[in-house]
């Protein structure tokens, strides 16, 4: 896997949600703060995003796009100084989904929302320093592909057919990717530091792909430098500065992130995490695993310790 889907895979945890909502005005919700991320696609009429107090209202458009990746509580509505209602989601993180409604009438607002559960423990710096929320307006001819894919995953919200409880998480983790590509690609021209300069920059790109690939491997700078032609001191340096971390530490970092994860997610004797966080000895695993998490593998496997925010440490941590 490549390191934006590496990074989404990590903290995906559960089934995300989504829903297809009309509304007639006056209207207006408040979405309650949350650990996952959320999003809004204005399918049709007008409404305003309501950010924390302290952020101005944002005008949203038909056919935009607003990404709630840290789970901020906000609201939307028909117009700034409309009075909210709290939305309230199912036990099972689902909202109710209007697509038995009938006709949509020229006057109202059609929305198409979702949810996503996320570890923010297992909190990859490329998705940390993404902003409170990232708005991409509609415009004629740009992004295709986010595009499709919302006209897709609107389609089976209204009107379900065999099959669509299947088809409808696979959309939503496709949006996912989609939204987080278009943002870093919009972005990537603006920054010289930082994961969206990062993952434009051809070397470190390269690096970072292998260490992904085959985390266990026992990685010197030289080699990971010589996939970009680029020499030890040249890589070390560019890489550092554009990722938070010198390479090994990075790879330290990555190890023990995909450890938690395969502790958590399954049964696999810790031996075998062990070898694929590539370390030969459990002994020397563990106590590696203890300095990051702040408990034992075993106990982090159970529950029975919160793991302490180093784990999901920020992008400017050496680790």
């Amino acid at each position: 896997m490549d390191v934006l889907s590496d990074a989404v895979a990590v903290m995906r945890t559960g089934r995300p949600h989504s829903s297809r909502t009309v509304r007639s005005a006056p209207w207006g919700s408040r979405f309650p703060p949350s650990e996952g991320a959320g999003f809004h696609v204005l399918l049709q009429g007008a409404a305003w995003l309501l950010p924390p107090a302290g952020a101005d209202p944002v005008r949203l458009g038909p056919g935009d796009v607003v990404l709630l990746p840290h789970g901020i509580g906000h609201g939307l509505a028909d117009r700034p100084g409309t009075p909210l209602t709290d939305a309230v989601p199912a036990p099972d993180g689902s909202w109710p989904n209007d697509s038995d409604r009938g006709p949509v009438g020229p006057a109202d607002t059609l929305l198409l929302c979702g949810s996503y559960q996320l570890d923010r423990n297992r909190a990859h710096p490329l998705l940390t320093e993404l902003p409170p929320y990232v708005h991409l307006p509609a415009r004629v001819g740009a992004h295709p592909r986010l595009r499709a894919a919302i006209d897709l995953l609107g389609a089976e919200l209204a009107e379900p057919l065999p099959g669509s409880d299947a088809l409808v998480p696979a959309l939503l983790d496709t949006l996912l990717i989609h939204l987080l590509r278009t943002w870093w690609l919009a972005e990537r021209a603006d920054r010289s530091t930082g994961w969206s300069a990062a993952l434009g920059d051809p070397a470190v790109t390269r690096a970072l792909r292998a260490l992904h690939a085959d985390p266990a491997r026992s990685w010197t700078v030289e080699e990971l430098g010589a996939l970009g032609g680029l020499s030890r001191a040249a890589f070390a340096r560019r890489f550092t500065a554009l990722v938070g971390r010198a390479p090994l530490a990075y790879l330290t970092w990555w190890r023990m992130i995909t450890a938690g994860r395969l502790l958590r997610s399954g049964d696999l004797p810790l031996r075998v995490v062990a070898q694929r966080a590539g370390y030969t000895s459990e002994f020397a695993f563990a106590k590696a695993f203890k300095r990051q998490y702040g408990t034992a593998p075993g106990r982090y496997r159970k529950g029975l310790t919160d793991p302490p925010a180093a784990a999901g440490a920020t992008p400017g941590s050496s680790g």
